[in-house]
């Protein structure tokens, strides 16, 4: 590892264990107007409540409860924020520890009779040894402190980022339907099936895009793990990630950076996905021991059109094009 990676590490030292925010938030949770004759849907997360709402349409009031752009990692609910999953007639959940500081909130609304659709359980989870690891194996994968099901040490752990594939976003979509029959007794089957067509028409048009890259330029370097559904679904393949981990809050150490930087230059790797939290003097340690080019994805970040459809199109295309033009 250079002498700048190693000053960086040191620089951030004194801050404890580095961790990395997925997204700097803005303040507002986004909520749709109330309508009295309308069942009330909580969703966790942003993206999931813009894949709720999609899916939905009018057929329901989606309130969502974290606000756009903080990071589900390090969240953590308000006494209000609590009630509102209490008073929902149905709370759609991520899963496998995606919503680590509202676990308990929304085992709660469960235990208080509230239904729970959870997404996961309608995904065909991807496990984090599918990923290559460039560290020393002694970082933390975990998320969190909570109840997983997950292995100790981490490995075999399932990726709960699904909604980074469209395909697997549409599996939830086309499940969504019978939950919200069954808890709410509205039939949203229509705007469902309308939003998977749209959904495989993008994911049609990602793979198209995608397609364009060179052969030697299919190489993902992310801020944590969060692409693997992605490079799953695209034919890209995973070198490493600066936080080895799938919470954003895992840890970074010195040895991992300088495996990362090495198993980087081995593949050629000429871009840095990176997401907002990451610690600058961190990536840009990365970059100068590798040359590669930063490129920041908010992947756990709405567009201000708060559309799914809108985000995972941008994604796509900004990958792609970065990744066929790395210095362009």
């Amino acid at each position: 590892m250079g002498m700048a990676t190693a000053g960086a590490l040191l620089g951030l030292g004194a801050l404890g264990v580095v961790g990395m925010g997925c997204g700097a938030g803005d303040g507002d949770t986004p909520v749709t107007t109330t309508t009295a004759d309308r069942p009330v849907i909580a969703a966790t997360t942003p993206i999931l409540g813009a894949v709720v709402r999609e899916a939905l349409g009018d057929g329901a009031e989606v309130r969502v409860i974290m606000p756009n752009g903080s990071d589900p990692h390090e969240w953590r609910p308000s006494a209000k924020d609590v009630a509102a999953l209490q008073e929902a007639d149905l709370v759609i959940e991520n899963g496998l520890d995606l919503e680590e500081g509202l676990g308990k909130a929304v085992a709660q609304a469960r235990k208080g009779g509230t239904p729970v659709f959870t997404a996961m359980d309608h995904v065909t989870v991807r496990q984090q040894d599918d990923e290559p690891d460039a560290g020393d194996g002694d970082d933390e994968h975990g998320h969190g402190d909570e109840p997983s099901g997950h292995d100790d040490d981490g490995h075999g752990a399932g990726d709960p980022h699904f909604w980074t594939d469209p395909a697997q976003v549409r599996s939830v979509t086309l499940a969504l339907p019978g939950a919200v029959k069954k808890a709410t007794g509205v039939d949203v089957s229509v705007t469902s099936r309308q939003a998977a067509r749209q959904l495989a028409a993008v994911d049609r048009a990602i793979a198209k895009d995608v397609a364009a890259i060179p052969k030697g330029s299919r190489n993902l370097v992310t801020g944590h793990e969060s692409l693997g559904y992605f490079a799953d679904r695209y034919g890209l393949q995973v070198v490493g990630a600066v936080t080895p981990s799938l919470s954003s809050q895992g840890q970074v150490s010195a040895a991992h950076l300088a495996a990362l930087e090495a198993a980087m230059r081995k593949a050629g790797v000429k871009v840095l996905f990176t997401e907002t939290g990451l610690p600058d003097a961190v990536s840009d340690a990365v970059v100068k021991e590798t040359g590669a080019t930063v490129v920041e994805v908010g992947t756990e970040v709405l567009p201000a059109d708060g559309s799914y459809m809108t985000y995972i199109k941008e994604m796509g295309r900004r990958i792609s094009s970065a990744l066929a033009n790395p210095r362009g």
